[in-house]
This record gives structure tokens, C-alpha cells and sequence, in this order.
């Protein structure tokens, strides 16, 4: 099965796991996503495509984590691309009283704190650097070369803390559903 379907693993025959195979693809997800997406965004969507991968209910079980990860990137860059042309739609409201924001329930807005309160929990359990790298990233939207110089590191080893943390809190997300 090429396309990375799900199937149980055996010890004995247990293939690569997940993270080794993004360890081992990373380059060339790097590439791919490089040419497809821009040199400067590339970084930012191989971690995407590992936080979606270390997500799935499928990242224990499967047979070709390789090709797992290429899907995911590719499903990504069909993401973009839907977004970039869903915003250039421009739409003529028929029915201004239709288009009014609705207000959220009370409930969606106590699941969302719950949510927002359970993430930031998260962040705060990470590891000094690793939480560090990784909000220069999220909140003040630095890119990884921009945080590499700023703390004195290698772009590695800002793309090291940024899948420990992403998979750290994507781990404690899934277990707060």
C-alpha cells in the first residue's frame, strides 16, 4: 500500500515511525513545498504537515509513513490554493438582514475558553527554549531564520523545538476532546 493507508504493525514488522519518516523526508518536503509555495514559507508548511500528521488517528499505524507525509503536503498545498481563491470571490449580499453576524452560543463560547485555556496550559508546560522558539514563531510571527539569529541558534535546531512543541501540544489538545 503506497499511499500510506492505516494498517497495524507488528513489532516484527514494524516499518519507520512517523517521526522518523518526517526526519528522514524533511528535506525533501522541504523542497517539494520550497518550489511550490516559496523558499520562505516552506519551513512554516513541513511543520504544518507534521503537526496534521502527528494529529491523525493514523500516525501509530501505518504502513508508508513516507507517503502519509507527501499526501498531507499535498492536501496542504490544495488547502492554500482553495483559500488564496475562495478570498478573491467577491460576493454581493441579496439580503442584508440575512448576513447579520449571528451570535455565538453560550456553550460554543465555554468550549472555546476551555479550548484556549487547555493551549495555553499546554505552552506553558513546554521546556523554556522550546516554548520560547516556538511563541517568537506563533505570536510575534517571526520566521525560523529571524529567530535562528535572535537567539544565537541554527535554523535546525529552531525547526527541532518548533516539531517538539508542536507535537507536544497537538498530544495534549487531542487528550483535552
Amino acid at each position: 500500500m503506497s499511499d500510506g493507508a492505516a494498517v497495524p504493525n507488528s513489532d516484527a514488522d514494524a516499518g519507520p515511525t512517523l517521526e522518523e519518516a518526517f526526519r528522514s523526508e524533511r528535506r525533501r518536503l522541504l523542497r517539494y513545498l520550497g518550489r511550490r509555495a516559496g523558499p520562505d514559507q516552506a519551513p512554516d508548511l513541513v511543520q504544518e504537515v507534521f503537526t496534521r500528521a502527528a494529529g491523525s488517528r493514523q500516525a501509530g499505524v501505518l504502513a508508508n509513513p513516507a507517503a502519509f507525509l507527501t499526501r498531507i503536503a499535498r492536501n496542504l498545498l490544495i488547502d492554500r490554493a482553495r483559500r488564496r481563491h475562495a478570498n478573491n470571490v467577491i460576493l454581493f449580499p441579496l439580503d442584508e438582514a440575512r448576513d447579520e453576524v449571528v451570535q455565538p452560543e453560550q456553550d460554543m463560547a465555554i468550549q472555546a475558553s476551555d479550548l484556549q485555556r487547555a493551549y495555553e496550559q499546554a505552552i506553558d508546560r513546554l521546556p523554556e527554549k522550546t516554548r520560547r522558539v516556538f511563541l517568537m514563531s506563533r505570536v510575534e510571527n517571526l520566521t525560523y531564520r529571524q529567530i535562528s539569529k535572535e537567539l544565537g541558534i541554527t535554523v535546525a535546531t529552531v525547526e527541532y523545538h518548533m516539531m517538539r512543541a508542536i507535537a507536544f501540544v497537538a498530544t495534549l489538545m487531542e487528550a483535552h476532546r
